[in-house]
């Protein structure tokens, strides 16, 4: 299985892209021993529309090219369900006990996804009620997808 973050902006050199990539490298190693071939993130440009309806359908479709046939599509949204880091790994788990090829982590724009990107989701994941930036989502999507993947290796970085 394929783990990728389609993300909407691009993260700049500096500490946050930093951090994701830390975790993005550890995501990656520790998948091997899981069959996880692959952690990558596909970031796309934010749209320049004056609405924010245009800009979220544009954002949408960017997100959605390319998704693998087949794949488990997660977007991240802020009115989405709220779950815990055990619940995040047993969606992985059982997309992978599944042989599901891909599992896809949409994040929007500043003004959130499109109605085809949540349409599409199989499930939309909230980090709680606050609003936070997309880079930042970014960073607490790598790091969950790691959290995650020890979890299910019996690794003891998750101490829940």
């Amino acid at each position: 299985m394929r783990i990728a973050i389609h993300a909407v902006g691009r993260l700049k050199a500096g500490p946050e892209r930093d951090l994701a990539d830390r975790y993005l490298d550890r995501a990656g190693k520790s998948g091997r021993a899981l069959g996880v071939s692959a952690v990558t993130v596909r970031e796309v440009a934010e749209s320049r529309a004056a609405r924010a309806d245009a800009r979220k359908d544009e954002e949408a479709a960017a997100l959605l090219a390319d998704l693998p046939d087949g794949a488990l599509v997660l977007a991240f949204d802020e009115r989405g369900e709220a779950i815990d880091s055990g619940r995040f790994a047993a969606l992985l788990d059982g997309a992978r006990g599944r042989a599901v090829p891909a599992a896809v982590f949409l994040i929007g724009g500043a003004d959130g996804h499109g109605p085809a990107a949540l349409a599409r989701a199989d499930h939309r994941i909230a980090f709680g009620r606050l609003t936070v930036p997309h880079q930042i989502v970014r960073i607490l999507a790598a790091e969950q997808i790691y959290r995650a993947l020890t979890i299910l290796s019996g690794h003891p970085y998750h101490r829940a």
